[in-house]
């Protein structure tokens, strides 16, 4: 697994995760890799630093068995919730927001807010990509 540092043509950074240097290449040059926050194809690879192991036994073994699928989940969350927290919050006006953006009537932009059960189901099927994050713990207190 390599992270790859990328920024689109609207300057936005963010990584990729892919399985290889190879697969990385593949999806870009079929447009498979897009900004999460423009959706831009056009983006470019940052120089980023190796990852170096820690013992001679980590770095002999396939990186994909060191995986701890726990850690990687807690970044890759962390990462989400990082980009949602330079959105715009609307707050409880999320669904309808969302859908604004999604048919035209509202400037395209990134924005987080809170959506029920029922009100995130009806983006879905609507064709709506939302993404539920869980709380973080300041959140639960």
């Amino acid at each position: 697994m390599i992270v790859v540092d990328l920024v689109c043509t609207e300057t936005h950074r963010f990584e990729g995760w892919f399985a290889s240097s190879e697969a990385f290449e593949a999806q870009y040059a079929q447009k498979m890799v897009s900004c999460p926050m423009c959706g831009t194809h056009v983006v470019q690879r940052l120089p980023s630093a190796p990852h170096i192991g820690h013992n001679s036994a980590a770095a002999s073994a396939p990186e994909i068995e060191q995986a701890d699928p726990a850690r990687i989940l807690a970044k890759l969350i962390n990462v989400l919730r990082d980009q949602a927290i330079s959105s715009e919050d609307v707050g409880k006006r999320f669904a309808e927001e969302a859908r604004k953006i999604h048919y035209g009537d509202a400037e395209a932009r990134t924005i987080r807010g809170q959506a029920s059960l029922d009100e995130t189901r009806g983006l879905l099927e609507e064709g709506i990509s939302v993404l539920t994050l869980p709380p973080t713990k300041e959140d639960l207190h």
